[in-house]
Formats: C-alpha cells, sequence, structure tokens
C-alpha cells in the first residue's frame, strides 16, 4: 500500500467511524460511561495490586472487587444523602421563586434604576413579570409532556433498567482487564509506531488525568466548602449553590462568579441587610483562596491542563454532535487533540519551513 492510499484508507476509516458512532451512540453511551468509571478506578487497582498482604500481594481481581465496592458505596451514599437533601432544597427554590421574582422586579431592579440612573430605559417591571409567567407556564407544560412521554415509553423504561444493570457489569470487568486491553491495543501497532504511540499515549493520559481526576476532586473540595460556609452564614439554599458553584468550577472562576451572584441575591432576598452579603463574599474569597494554596497544587499539581476555552467548545460541540455520548467524549479527544497539536507545533518548529532564513536582498 502506497503513502496515499494508506493516508485516504485512514481518512476513510476515520469517516466510517464518526458515523458508525453518530448512528450507535445510544448504544455506546453505556460502554463510554463504563469505560470512564474504570479508567477513573484504574489507578487505585493499580496502587492496591502493589500492597503485600499475607506475604503475598493482592490480586487483580481482589483490587477490583474492592475498589468496585468503593464505587457502589460513594454511589449509594450519594443517593441516600445528597440526593434528598438536593431535592428538598430543589423544591424550597422552586417554592421562593415567585416571591424572588417580584421581589426583584418591584423591589431590587428599582433601586438599581434609580442608583444608576437607569430610569429612561422605562423598563416594566409588570411586563416582565408577566412575560417571564408565561415562558415559565409553557416550561412546565413542555417539561410535563415530554416527562408524561417518557414514562407512557415502555422501550425508554426497558433501556433505563437495562443500563442500570449493564453499566456496573461492563465496569467491573472493564476494570479487571483493563491493563490487558491497552497491552492488547499496543500490541496491534506495528512496531515501528509503538514508541511514539505509547509516549504521546502517555502524555494523553497525564493530561486527562490530570484535567478530569485532579478537577474533579477539586471540584467536590469547592462544593463542600462553598455549602459548608453559606451554611454556616444560614442561607437557606446553602447546598444547592454551594454544590452548583462546585460542578462549574470544573471551568476556572466559572462556578465562583455564578455562585457569588446565586448567593448574593438569596443572601439579600433572605436577610434584606448588609452583613450577610458581606459574609458570602467572605466565604467565596475563603474558597478561592483554598483552592489556589491547598486544592489545586495538591490534587491536580503542576500537570498540563487544557484551556478553559477548548473545556467549553469541546463539550458544546460533543453535545451537538453526539448528544450524551459526545459530552463524554468530549474531554478525553480535547485532550488527545491538545497533545497531538503541541507535537506538531514542536516538529513544526524542527523543520526547514520554520528555521529556513528569509533571503537578503543581496543574495544570489
Amino acid at each position: 500500500m502506497t503513502a496515499d492510499s494508506a493516508r485516504w484508507f485512514g481518512l476513510a476509516l476515520v469517516l466510517v467511524l464518526g458515523w458508525l458512532l453518530y448512528r450507535l451512540a445510544p448504544v455506546i453511551t453505556p460502554f463510554a460511561l463504563s469505560a470512564a468509571l474504570a479508567y477513573l478506578g484504574d489507578p487505585l487497582v493499580d496502587r492496591l495490586e502493589r500492597i503485600t498482604l499475607l506475604r503475598r500481594p493482592i490480586s487483580r481481581t481482589i483490587a477490583v472487587v474492592i475498589v468496585f465496592a468503593l464505587m457502589t458505596v460513594g454511589f449509594g451514599l450519594l443517593l441516600l444523602i445528597v440526593l434528598p437533601l438536593l431535592i428538598e432544597q430543589l423544591r424550597h427554590l422552586v417554592e421562593r421563586t415567585p416571591a424572588m421574582v417580584a421581589w426583584l422586579l418591584g423591589t431590587a431592579l428599582p433601586w438599581l434604576q434609580d442608583k444608576l440612573g437607569l430610569g429612561a430605559l422605562e423598563l416594566d417591571p409588570q411586563s416582565v413579570a408577566e412575560a417571564a409567567k408565561a415562558y415559565w407556564k409553557e416550561a412546565s407544560s413542555a417539561l410535563v409532556g415530554v416527562l408524561g412521554t417518557v414514562s407512557r415509553g415502555g422501550q425508554a423504561v426497558i433501556n433505563w433498567l437495562l443500563n442500570l444493570v449493564l453499566i456496573p457489569v461492563v465496569t467491573f470487568y472493564l476494570l479487571r482487564d483493563w491493563d490487558r486491553l491497552t497491552r492488547g491495543v499496543l500490541g496491534l501497532l506495528p512496531r515501528s509506531l509503538e514508541p511514539t504511540v505509547k509516549s504521546i499515549a502517555g502524555e494523553i493520559d497525564d493530561v486527562l488525568g490530570a484535567f478530569i481526576r485532579g478537577q474533579l476532586m477539586v471540584m467536590l473540595a469547592l462544593g463542600l466548602t462553598y455549602a459548608l460556609g453559606l451554611w454556616l452564614v444560614g442561607l437557606d439554599l446553602a447546598f444547592i449553590i454551594g454544590a452548583g458553584a462546585g460542578l462549574l468550577s470544573i471551568v476556572p472562576y466559572l462556578g465562583t462568579f455564578v455562585g457569588v451572584v446565586a448567593a448574593l441575591i438569596a443572601a439579600t432576598f433572605q436577610f434584606q441587610d448588609i452583613l450577610h452579603p458581606v459574609l458570602v463574599l467572605a466565604v467565596f474569597a475563603a474558597g478561592q483562596s483554598l483552592e489556589g494554596m491547598v486544592f489545586t497544587p495538591k490534587l491536580v499539581g503542576d500537570r498540563i491542563g487544557m484551556h478553559p476555552v477548548a473545556v467549553i467548545f469541546a463539550v458544546l460541540a460533543g453535545g451537538q454532535l453526539f448528544g450524551f455520548l459526545g459530552i463524554l467524549l468530549a474531554l478525553p479527544a480535547a485532550a488527545a487533540l491538545n497533545v497531538l497539536i503541541r507535537h506538531f507545533k514542536e516538529r513544526y518548529h524542527r523543520s526547514d519551513l520554520y528555521t529556513r532564513q528569509a533571503r537578503q536582498p543581496g543574495d544570489a
């Protein structure tokens, strides 16, 4: 096979794989989710394998059982503790939303208009309130319709139950055979390409591991910090705002910005004084300080991450192209592309095209 034929074959293969990924997205999604869970759990399994018990190292299967049990316990605690608390705070938020909207339009907005001299805009709070209520009514009706359709769809229920059983089973087997599968993939490569591909794959793993494993820990730590701090301040919506700010902190400063705005509005509405908004700002300032001095250095370290803009674009593009499966595959694809672009840049800087000097006017 000539070089040109190999390139065309590779391009055709990529197009076919992309088409299959698009068509089989609902089927591939649970397997991709299982692969993500196995990828997150594999380092802990490898560490457990290095532990000796009764002068014998722990086997791979036993290590996988331990990690799988820890994952199951963590998911169970999430359902038993976090989910009811989240539902309760969402219910509280829904109940108080009309009063908060009325306060924003009837008190906060007129005050801002008066202080900032925005009276010339002639913004009618009543019209805004009616438009918001109409939109909320339409959105609620659409949501009820969607939920009703989903609940009546027997196939959807069957698929949901199948995934509920399939994901843990596939995750267990992928965890057990993860190292063997990676060695098998490397063994299929041409011998001349294996060192290069192995090196690039190692760099992708470093970038992806630093971003996902480290950033997930940072998100969890920030979420707990914000939620606990806002709870000590006395905010009714402390958990949902803190958890949301921690979740959005996957993009630097986005979680802090959204959390500060939401917490300030909630604190001003709930307490209607100056002290509690100041305390809210102190909570987020302390969280940012802990992130910069403790969480990120200890949990992520100095490994190379990805640019926030790249993360946003990858997630949005993946979701637009392949739905939820695209969101799952967005970060690995972005990490791989980040490493490949860096290698391309290094080769370009060593190439004749980059290093060739420009001809001077007197040169022959």
